[in-house]
């Protein structure tokens, strides 16, 4: 038990006590106290409270699930399953939670709804709210969505089907989430900006013993700490321990490398790709240039006559280029179109308010140089249209070309067919991965561009509120995907570890485009395996693998001791005493994790046993693309199974080439196993020291 700790007006100051997820508990404490507590029996770790930030109708038919036929039927649709998710709370009477043919929970559900009793049913199962560390305030301690981001996700990994789903008019079809038949549980930690780390712990303390599946997460941290100083990466580990799945968003820092978290092994790390929708806005200038970008807001009466046309910047002023908050007052935009950059931290949307404040008829929101050809759909205040970094600079061109420049904007509502999908986005965090660089993250990509799913307040004044969709984007829409993919399979699959279900995802997962060319990133170019993890997901090949690398929850204490983790640091993710000194540690590249990510000085190797999950007589042969510069070497080259869950195991070996690719800092490749039904793909990082 944790000590008494009491404020000196006598009032106990105890937040929670874990007992899932670690030994321990948060408390207010100040630094006197905590010398105090230093000091007594027991104490192992502490560190100060951190905040986590959220990292944020048509994907199932992009992802392959068709209502009447394949995986979906056949997984029934994740029927019997429960995906917890903490995030910002949900709004229960959205009818993407309505219960409509719904079972009742399984048995092993222990949780519990502090919602009012008719907001909960066999669909919204559970609901909670994690708020005891912070002031209280008005609705603070309800798991009411107040701000959207729960909601959007929740129905993303779960939603039921709602047909006639719209966004001001755009994006119409059947709304569902991925699995629309499992069963949903909220555990809110957010409340305003704020997600407070202990909250989550408490979340995740609670969904481990309430009995959920899967656990989604689209929260993280600024910058990924030790997996022993991280919360999710803890509490994570004892879900897993219980048989749990956890989908983690990998972070919107990208297109940097090394800006990603959430990159424990234990967890399912989520890139965000866009899809083959756009709602298109066109940049028409007077020279009859054409530039297609997005924008959710499309009114109907905007003229497409041609407009005077202005660059923000043209004082010179760097914020006035940013369109920032007052920053446009030196010149006259009344009437114009005018030209905003991307970037001072300054929000898309807040970068149209200014513009608008001045009079401006409508904005372009070019992107800044990092971010690419990777453009987001918003619900703009007036007319809009966001252009890539090519485009902005032409119209920049055009502009400085010609004494009365002159533009428009052609609203074009809802186009499908984007060749170039799925594409990494910029916003999309990336590779290494800091805290552990020799496990390869993401682990996967999936839709997280402009996604439409619930939302708990009408977008304008003619929108029933019952009925609300936005769209959204960010890594935090492409975790509940995924968490939703991973429900599908736990229903089809009810025996399989996370381990497998991961190993499934990341295995099948596809490579190229709809063109059949290599997925791109938002450089137009052919996308890093720091960006794309394994590729982007593939449902229906995933629920048919043909071979799984599982992982048993002790198998990563010999990985957390090779990381140079002391015995009480391990400790505090196994949830137990461990000894390094009595184990025997493992580098990071012998972990039997499906991907491999080489720190190639002297020669490495590396073995992994793979489980028959497929027909059970079948026979594989091995296919390298070796990394240039890299010599790889599998044996054996085949491997014969005979039965069902039948294991096998194989050694890769990697060496550098004399002369061969000596000025790269990295190179990628992949080995597969190749049977006459599956291809079991393992994506190859190489980093030369």
């Amino acid at each position: 038990m944790p000590p008494t700790i009491m404020s000196s007006e006598e009032q106990p100051r105890m937040i929670y006590s874990y007992r899932n997820v670690m030994s321990g508990f948060a408390a207010r404490l100040t630094e006197e106290e905590l010398r105090s507590v230093q000091k007594k029996n027991g104490f192992i770790s502490a560190h100060p409270e951190r905040m986590l930030h959220r990292q944020t109708t048509h994907t199932p038919q992009f992802l392959g699930l068709q209502q009447d036929m394949g995986f979906w039927k056949e997984s029934n649709f994740g029927k019997g399953v429960i995906v917890g998710v903490v995030d910002s709370g949900i709004e229960p009477d959205h009818p993407s939670f309505s219960d409509a043919g719904m079972p009742p929970p399984p048995l092993k559900w222990k949780g519990r709804c502090e919602l009012n009793a008719t907001f909960c049913n066999n669909k919204l199962i559970g609901a909670r709210s994690f708020n005891l560390a912070a002031t209280a305030m008005k609705g603070a301690d309800s798991p009411i969505d107040e701000d959207g981001h729960g909601t959007h996700t929740s129905s993303t990994a779960a939603g039921a089907f709602v047909d006639h789903a719209e966004v001001l008019g755009n994006a119409k079809g059947t709304a569902a989430g991925i699995a629309p038949y499992a069963h949903l549980a909220m555990y809110r930690v957010c409340f305003g900006e704020d997600c407070a780390e202990s909250d989550i712990l408490a979340a995740l303390d609670a969904a481990v013993e309430d009995g959920v599946d899967v656990i989604s997460i689209s929260l993280g941290l600024s910058e990924p700490p030790p997996f022993f100083n991280d919360s999710i990466a803890i509490g994570a580990f004892a879900a897993m321990q219980k048989g749990i799945f956890v989908s983690c968003a990998a972070g919107n820092s990208g297109p940097f490398h090394g800006s990603l978290v959430n990159g424990a092994p234990w967890v399912l790390t989520v890139g965000a790709s866009n899809i083959d929708r756009s709602i298109a806005a066109t940049a028409k200038l007077g020279n009859g240039q054409e530039f297609d970008g997005e924008s959710v807001f499309q009114p109907s009466d905007f003229s497409p006559t041609l407009l005077p046309l202005a660059y923000a910047g043209k004082n010179g002023k760097q914020e006035a280029a940013f369109c920032a908050n007052g920053s446009l007052n030196d010149c006259d935009f009344r009437g114009k179109v005018v030209l905003c950059e991307r970037g001072g931290g300054i929000g898309r949307i807040a970068k149209g308010e200014e513009v608008k404040r001045v009079g401006g008829a409508a904005m372009i929101l070019m992107n800044d140089e990092s971010n690419g050809f990777s453009v987001l759909a918003d619900v703009h205040v007036l007319p809009a249209t966001h252009l890539s970094y090519d485009s902005g600079l032409k119209i920049k061109a055009y502009i400085n070309s010609t004494a009365i420049p002159t533009a428009t904007i052609l609203f074009k509502g809802t186009i499908i067919g984007n060749s170039l999908a799925p594409a990494v986005t910029s916003f999309s965090s990336r590779g290494p991965n800091l805290p552990s660089p020799g496990i390869l993250k993401p682990d996967i990509i999936g839709p997280g561009v402009n996604i439409l799913a619930a939302w708990p307040f009408p977008l304008n004044n003619d929108t029933d509120s019952k009925s609300t969709f936005n769209i959204m984007s960010g890594t935090s829409m492409s975790c509940p995907h995924l968490s939703g993919v991973a429900a599908l399979l736990k229903s089809s699959h009810p025996h399989w570890s996370p381990a497998a279900i991961k190993s499934a995802i990341m295995t099948s997962a596809d490579i190229i485009n709809f063109e059949h060319k290599l997925i791109v990133d938002e450089t137009l170019y052919p996308a890093d395996v720091f960006a794309t993890g394994s590729g982007h997901v593939n449902p229906s090949r995933a629920n048919d693998p043909g071979l799984v690398y599982d992982i048993q929850p002790d198998d990563y204490i010999p990985y957390l001791c090779g990381l140079g983790y002391g015995d009480t640091e391990v400790g505090i993710i196994a949830h137990k005493t461990i000894t390094c000194s009595e184990t025997s540690s493992i580098p990071e590249g012998e972990l039997n994790y499906p991907s491999f990510s080489v720190v190639l000085g002297s020669p490495q190797t590396f073995t992994r046993t793979v489980t028959n999950v497929g027909e059970a007589n079948s026979s594989y042969v091995v296919m390298v693309m070796a990394p240039e510069g890299v010599e790889v070497k599998v044996r054996p080259n085949n491997l014969t199974f005979s039965e069902a869950n039948q294991k096998e195991t194989y050694s890769v070996s990697f060496s550098r080439i004399e002369s061969g690719n000596e000025t790269a800092e990295y190179a990628q490749g992949f080995l597969q196993w190749v049977s006459a039904k599956h291809t079991v793909r393992s994506p190859i990082l190489v980093d030369f020291v």
